[in-house]
């Protein structure tokens, strides 16, 4: 049986400019009440955002086929995804206006197996160390019982708008 989905989203440059004038958290918060769009991958790949605070920003998706690889388990690049995000953006709730971040280096280790049997799943990050030029954090996937199923580092380079 062929399945379909559809996927809408905002031009995701509205408030790009005004970004630029706001600390990360605010930021954050502002797409979070809808002041300025979500991230198109957000609803490509069915992502929401659970918790805003100072260093960790909880994503959370749910196992779903389309984010399936060709032996019926969820693909690397969708766990990295979210990883990335919740990192970045946690590195993002730190920066002070002006300032943004870009992912420098990535390393993921994929330690169990994802399946739709699997449930909902949340990141957990903490930013190690917030530096003027760079930043290291790290992140887990976990399930509702804190099964870890991933674990990230990641380094971003801190950007002057």
């Amino acid at each position: 049986m062929e399945r379909s989905r559809t996927i809408t989203w905002d031009d995701p440059m509205k408030g790009a400019k005004e970004a630029m004038q706001m600390d990360g958290i605010a930021y954050l918060k502002a797409m979070s009440d809808n002041k300025f769009p979500l991230p198109p991958l957000l609803h490509t790949l069915d992502f929401s955002v659970s918790i805003i605070e100072a260093g960790n920003v909880v994503f959370e998706f749910t196992p779903q086929e389309f984010h399936y690889n060709p032996i019926g388990t969820v693909h690397g690049g969708v766990i990295t995804a979210i990883l990335d995000s919740a990192m970045g953006c946690s590195v993002h709730s730190l920066l002070p206006a002006g300032k943004g971040y870009t992912t420098l280096e990535l390393k993921v280790n994929f330690l169990k197996a994802i399946t739709i049997k699997t449930g909902k799943l949340k990141t957990i990050a903490k930013v190690i160390n917030l530096g003027g030029r760079t930043a290291l954090v790290e992140a887990q996937l976990v399930d509702e019982n804190n099964t870890v199923y991933a674990h990230a580092v990641s380094t971003c380079l801190i950007l002057k708008f």
